[in-house]
């Protein structure tokens, strides 16, 4: 398992992809609406991992929601593995708690599914695995 992204919710995507642009001195690779998730998704890469940039597409999505409870900022830490399903099979013995418990497509050709931050210390982790 490695980090694999972080992701940042931001208000306007426009506005934060120019900070990031400037931050980094280069702009970012890719840009990609996530139906499933109801968002628009920047990504850079930093290295051997990424920066996820989130924008909402609806009122009803959760990074909509947690941008009106939250503000701004850290979203959740995304973790590659090479089988999702054993995974969750894993964690879920280990005691997790799943926001899903069955993947889904994301972002940047990968699928995923989180585990609720009640049982990560408040923090929302994403599981993601390269789709072939």
């Amino acid at each position: 398992m490695k980090l694999e992204h972080v992701g940042i919710a931001v208000k306007d995507l426009n506005h934060s992809k120019k900070i990031f642009d400037s931050l980094f001195g280069y702009q970012s690779y890719k840009t990609e609406i996530v139906e499933s998730e109801e968002v628009t998704t920047v990504f850079y890469k930093t290295g051997d991992s990424k920066i996820e940039l989130l924008q909402a597409n609806k009122n009803e999505s959760a990074i909509y929601k947690h941008i009106e409870k939250r503000s701004e900022g850290i979203h959740h830490l995304a973790f590659e593995v090479t089988n999702i399903e054993q995974e969750i099979e894993r964690l879920k013995s280990e005691g997790f708690q799943f926001v899903n418990k069955i993947p889904k497509q994301g972002a940047d050709g990968k699928r995923i599914c989180f585990l609720h931050p009640k049982s990560t210390n408040g923090v929302l982790i994403e599981l993601c695995e390269t789709m072939i």
